[in-house]
């Protein structure tokens, strides 16, 4: 069935965020199963179903409940009713948004257009972010883990560098 990639050792009670990735296979159906911690959030939220977009910035699915679709509500909150910002981020989140049934078992057909979309044929990651989570061609996120792997330790140089720099001791001088 489905292999689990990483956990979290020693967390105890539950947890009301998508952590964590796995990899699961689509049986001959086109079904998947997704995570059993991941539809345990997914019930804790409430949403029937599983609300899925194309992510707006890499070749994946963004998936989720209430907590996504509230994070969706307050980034369209932010843009002025009518103006082009909010069509073209209520298009891109909203317009070409699927809601999938969750069958009894766990399991969701992912369309032919999410599936394309992602590149998706015999396998899929889920890849928890939190308030949501994504669902992944198993080889491309790799790709895209490792080029996570090497921003965030770009990042983390930069962010000490500053650190560093603010809280360097002042030089103490004569006073004018």
């Amino acid at each position: 069935m489905g292999r689990r990639a990483s956990s979290l050792a020693g967390c105890v009670g539950s947890v009301d965020r998508f952590v964590s990735h796995f990899t699961n296979r689509l049986d001959a159906k086109g079904r998947v199963s997704i995570p059993a911690s991941f539809r345990a959030v997914l019930t804790r939220d409430g949403f029937e179903g599983l609300y899925v977009h194309p992510s707006l910035d890499a070749e994946a699915l963004d998936c989720g409940g209430h907590a996504l679709l509230r994070e969706i509500d307050g980034l369209l909150d932010m843009l002025s009713p009518y103006s082009e910002e909010r069509d073209s981020f209520s298009t891109a989140l909203l317009g070409t948004s699927e809601i999938l049934k969750v069958d009894p078992e766990g399991r969701i057909i992912l369309t032919d257009t999410l599936r394309t979309y992602a590149g998706i044929s015999a396998e899929v990651t889920f890849v928890g972010q939190g308030h949501k989570f994504q669902i992944w061609e198993p080889n491309r996120f790799r790709a895209h883990l490792e080029e996570a792997r090497h921003r965030v330790r770009e990042l983390r140089k930069e962010l000490g560098a500053r650190h560093a720099a603010a809280h360097q001791p002042r030089p103490q001088g004569a006073r004018e």
